[in-house]
């Protein structure tokens, strides 16, 4: 069993914590494109409404994956019961932070098809170890949602308490 809680702060104190309680995915290659897979197959565009300003808003329309790479790829993270993937980011073609995860010289990108699809290459060559964004590093509420569709009978509980 795996908990993964996103707290909401006021003044720097904790008030809410949703913690999504979980059985995860043991850390194997076959188990990582399994994941990888069931997000893909969950990736749809209500994921971004309210999202951050994307960059080429009309992607959307063509490219599935498109907007999707930081969810996904925090998604993955956290449904794996692993200690060796590394968040990494990296400035695309067109100057736009992509992300993914790795283990060693092994990438795993659940959206690098928006890439292939226009001929492109991820922007793997250029790729750092990054931080997740936030106040501590915390999942996003997306990364959840997400998280839950994947789980499906997997998921134990996703719960909210208040301080």
């Amino acid at each position: 069993m795996k908990k993964v809680q996103r707290h909401r702060y006021k003044d720097k104190e904790i008030f809410e914590t949703r913690t999504l309680t979980f059985e995860p995915y043991w850390c194997s290659e076959y188990n990582i494109w399994l994941v990888m897979d069931l997000i893909q197959k969950n990736l749809t565009s209500d994921l971004l409404k309210g999202r951050k300003k994307l960059m080429y808003p009309d992607d959307i329309k063509t490219l599935k994956y498109y907007g999707h790479c930081y969810h996904a790829s925090q998604a993955l993270y956290y449904l794996m019961e692993c200690d060796k993937l590394t968040p990494m980011s990296g400035e695309d073609y067109r100057g736009e932070k992509h992300w993914w995860l790795q283990y060693e010289n092994s990438v795993y990108d659940c959206t690098a098809q928006q890439y292939l699809d226009k001929g492109e290459n991820p922007p793997y060559n250029v790729g750092k170890k990054t931080a997740w964004y936030g106040w501590k590093q915390r999942p996003q509420q997306i990364s959840l949602n997400l998280m839950k569709r994947v789980l499906k009978d997997r998921l134990i509980s996703d719960t909210i308490t208040t301080k």
